[in-house]
């Protein structure tokens, strides 16, 4: 199963002890895949490709409205319809009073209910790439007011978030590795929020060996290209007259460069006599490849 797949079947089995939170998640399900059909005078049809949001609106529906005891006779269910599961019900005094239950607003609800709207809303609509691979969390939304509306509750958690319009639909997304985990730990999504975080620590832990290592391959490969031009620089001097006059320590210093041409800097000074420092190394070492610059530019002239 992917990672948002195992968000969603921890997500389908948080049951709030609130009814108000209840009613909160039924509300941010309906509003995620749910319709009013007025060919049915009023039906509340709730219908996804998953089963996960059905199941729990069904599941709330049992819980906050005693269906199974009061005079409406035969208890409503939900049931798969081709690729698509769905719950129905078609009573209109029932409609009146869900509908009127779970309308909601940014001023009026509390902080729980808040957590879980977002919840209802990911477990219908959302997703969560493979933190291994990228961090991106969503929310498909049906217009431009859904988002906004979603982006105000994430924002009152200090959540930032995003929108894109993609197709006819208004995406919000958030980016952020630290933002998606604080999005899984509002929906109470907890076990995820874990799996996440030790992924993205070794991820992190990963990336920053690769990065070391990958600095220190290109501090060699400057160090061996530097070297080399320094041995052409000094072969072209030993072949000229010029070499025999050159001062004994810068001799010293062009003999140990071609007898050690993996040396660093440092190991060069540390195998002069006597021991030189960094500095004094790339000083020497500068000046010879300069004079064979010189010589070269002198045949040429």
């Amino acid at each position: 199963m992917s990672f948002s797949g195992n968000i969603k079947e921890e997500l389908e089995r948080i049951v709030a002890p609130s009814r108000h939170c209840q009613l909160a998640e039924m509300a941010a399900i309906y509003d995620f895949c749910g319709k009013t059909s007025e060919e049915t005078e009023g039906e509340i049809v709730i219908s996804s490709e998953n089963e996960l949001p059905v199941r729990k609106f069904f599941t709330l529906f049992k819980k906050t409205f005693n269906m199974y005891n009061d005079r409406y006779g035969k208890a409503p269910f939900y049931s798969k319809i081709g690729a698509y599961y769905r719950f129905a019900v078609d009573d209109a005094d029932r409609i009146g009073k869900v509908r009127s239950a779970i309308r909601m607003t940014t001023d009026t609800m509390r902080s729980c209910c808040r957590r879980a709207y977002v919840r209802g809303a990911f477990l219908a609509a959302g997703s969560v790439s493979d933190p291994e691979k990228s961090y991106h969390l969503e929310i498909v939304c049906q217009d431009e007011r859904q988002a906004h509306f979603l982006a105000e509750l994430l924002a009152s958690f200090e959540i930032e978030a995003k929108t894109v319009i993609r197709k006819k639909y208004h995406v919000l997304y958030v980016k952020d590795g630290s933002n998606i985990v604080e999005t899984l730990n509002v929906m109470g999504a907890h076990v995820a929020l874990m799996d996440f975080e030790n992924m993205r620590i070794l991820k992190e832990m990963r990336n920053s060996v690769n990065r070391k290592v990958n600095c220190e391959t290109a501090n060699i490969g400057k160090t061996v290209t530097a070297a080399q031009r320094q041995i052409d620089d000094i072969r072209r001097l030993m072949n000229r007259d010029e070499y025999e006059h050159l001062s004994p320590a810068l001799k010293a210093m062009a003999e140990l460069r071609v007898s050690y041409p993996e040396a660093t800097l440092k190991e060069l000074g540390e195998l002069s006599e006597p021991p030189l420092g960094k500095s004094g190394v790339n000083h020497r070492l500068r000046k010879l490849s300069q004079m064979a610059q010189e010589s070269l530019e002198w045949d040429k002239g």
